[in-house]
């Protein structure tokens, strides 16, 4: 069940999502949230670098450590609007995140349970709780409106 600020923090990660889909990069977006405010906000950024790992978590994540000045980001919630990738789900683990909240399942890369499920195998020093299908639909919908504008520009 959402609560009413996940669904507020998810549309502030569409709102990052949306701005990827502008720039042709594939539509995620993420927020990191801490005390109830937004420290820190992101889209993917792989094409406009060239780089795999410019996914909109990881970027977030690094934002969000210039922020505290500290690589361990406790207390903070990240807000996806995709279900997080091995690097990104491995990364959440290691910066210390409390809480992930995601929107859209992601069959082809998602870690947890559509392709592998890291985030369902107890970690031996850091649980991150996890909340899934938050505005689910929006999502898929934005992602999908993105993928059938690509191929039909091809």
């Amino acid at each position: 069940m959402a609560f009413e600020k996940d669904i507020f923090f998810i549309n502030e990660a569409l709102i990052e999502a949306k701005k990827a889909y502008e720039c042709k990069e594939v539509p995620v977006g993420a927020v990191l949230v801490f005390e109830e405010k937004v420290i820190a906000r992101a889209h993917n950024l792989v094409e406009a670098k060239q780089d795999a790992a410019e996914h909109a978590e990881l970027v977030c994540l690094k934002k969000g450590s210039v922020y505290f000045n500290n690589w361990r980001l406790l207390k903070t919630t990240l807000y996806c609007t995709l279900e997080p990738c091995a690097m990104c789900a491995g990364a959440l683990l290691l910066h210390r995140v409390e809480r992930l909240v995601w929107g859209a399942p992601d069959p082809r890369q998602g870690a947890h349970g559509s392709w592998v499920d890291l985030l369902g195998i107890p970690h031996p020093f850091h649980t991150l709780a996890v909340s899934s299908g938050i505005l689910e639909q929006e999502s898929k919908t934005l992602l999908k409106s993105f993928f059938q504008s690509r191929r039909s520009s091809s």
